[in-house]
């Protein structure tokens, strides 16, 4: 039953055949590995630098949960299963939808409204930088777990289904 199945292969090295798949695999794998740092760099600079330009926790989201995925192309699903596992990214998850929330209650607590900022820190200026960055952090969060959870959740369909097609 298991025995007759096909091993499944990562999508560029089912895409690819003969003995020119070990070298265009090769090329995918390594220009990845020079993108994927990039892309999360970038990402990171989106989300620091939103407040002097255009940006922020979302933008910066989007673009971190790609490289995951573009992780996840090249070197397989259960590859970025191993290095961002289900567990984490839920935890992610909620810790940035947590952090949101919080940092809306700490205005509270503090004697203002929720997600009044100028009431985190000792003079209001610092609390407006302070709570800005806490909120959109938790939205990055937030939005790059949930992109990875839904590709995540689609790719596995895409396995689950091959397997159930699969004679036996």
């Amino acid at each position: 039953s298991r025995a007759h199945r096909p091993r499944p292969q990562a999508p560029a090295q089912a895409a690819c055949g003969g003995h020119g798949a070990v070298t265009r695999f090769a090329i995918l794998r390594t220009a990845a590995k020079l993108l994927i740092p990039a892309i999360m760099l970038f990402a990171l600079y989106v989300q620091f630098h939103g407040d002097f330009g255009p940006g922020g926790g979302f933008q910066a989201g989007v673009i971190f949960a790609s490289a995951f995925i573009l992780y996840a192309l090249i070197f397989g699903v259960a590859t970025a299963r191993r290095v961002a596992g289900p567990r984490l990214v839920r935890v992610t998850l909620a810790l940035g939808v947590l952090l949101y929330a919080g940092t809306g209650l700490a205005g509270i607590v503090l004697g203002g409204n929720y997600l009044e900022y100028s009431v985190l820190a000792h003079d209001a200026v610092h609390g407006q930088h302070l709570g800005i960055f806490l909120v959109e952090f938790g939205v990055f969060m937030t939005v790059s777990s949930a992109m990875m959870t839904i590709f995540f959740i689609f790719a596995g369909q895409d396995v689950e289904q091959a397997a159930e097609e699969a004679p036996e």
